[in-house]
């Protein structure tokens, strides 16, 4: 199975702050993608997650599109693939997802115009999604005779179940105003603020203490759906009384009480 080059279709950059944005860049094609560009986004997350001074990532892209989905040379591909072929195709993709999903930083989905397919399972795997009032979004597999599979365990997740199975089953184009309401966006701004609203966000987050950050999110991650039972009314006590004894613990503290700045918005 051939991977083609995905040179430049996916960019990354990392500021002074620790903010990393990672760009899907192929606007002549919608920044549809296709295996290369899931590969080369796989790596780029693993290498990001492993990386300390790296706080925040956003997830961006070039031109009118956030995404079409899957590239159509790609699925042409596909199509003429063994069972085994499309198996190993899937695994690949499924993998790039469950990268994004668990970073331990936060992420943070830029989209502006179409975020079709694919595309939705990314913006489901970011903890924050902001959507200028243009962005669409479809999941449009049935329309071709395929089903939402891969991303489908992160779309359920940010939508809930009723509302995948309608959307999984019509195909329906909505926009970003009822993907608020669906849960699948944060927040919808006028096209001309989403840079300056984005921007404000990574303010907002780089205030706060960067290691409490990412045990908050992965607190959300392991408490959600568990029983309220000694065990987990245990475990997470002992997460509190762990990061209140920690060196960030006590400086943010201490710098309340004493009403100064904390270290780490003197770095930031």
């Amino acid at each position: 199975m051939t991977v083609e080059n995905s040179t430049n279709k996916v960019l990354c950059d990392v500021d002074r702050y620790g903010v990393a944005t990672v760009t899907l860049n192929n606007p002549d094609k919608h920044n549809a993608f296709d295996d290369g560009v899931i590969a080369e986004l796989t790596k780029t997350f693993f290498a990001l997650a492993e990386r300390q001074d790296v706080h925040i990532m956003i997830l961006a892209s070039t031109g009118k599109s956030f995404s079409a989905g899957a590239d159509l040379n790609w699925m042409k591909r596909m199509a003429n693939y063994s069972y085994e072929e499309n198996l190993s195709d899937a695994n690949a993709l499924a993998h790039m997802l469950k990268a994004l999903n668990f970073m331990p930083q936060t992420t943070i989905a830029k989209i502006q115009g179409a975020a079709f397919g694919g595309a939705v399972g990314l913006a489901s795997c970011c903890d924050i999604v902001i959507a200028n009032k243009k962005a669409s979004f479809c999941l449009s597999e049935v329309k071709l005779g395929l089903i939402p599979a891969t991303i489908s365990p992160y779309v359920v997740n940010a939508i809930g179940q009723k509302a995948s199975r309608r959307y999984f089953q019509t195909a329906e184009r909505f926009f970003a105003d009822k993907a608020q309401s669906l849960g699948l966006v944060d927040e919808v701004v006028e096209p001309d603020a989403l840079d300056e609203t984005v921007d404000e966000m990574v303010r907002t987050l780089l205030a706060n203490g960067p290691i409490a950050v990412k045990q908050a999110k992965q607190l959300a991650l392991d408490v959600a759906y568990q029983d309220i039972d000694e065990e987990l009314i245990n475990i997470t006590s002992e997460r509190i009384a762990s990061i209140r004894v920690s060196d960030e613990g006590q400086e943010g503290l201490n710098a309340f009480f004493e009403k100064r700045t904390p270290s780490w918005q003197q770095k930031s």
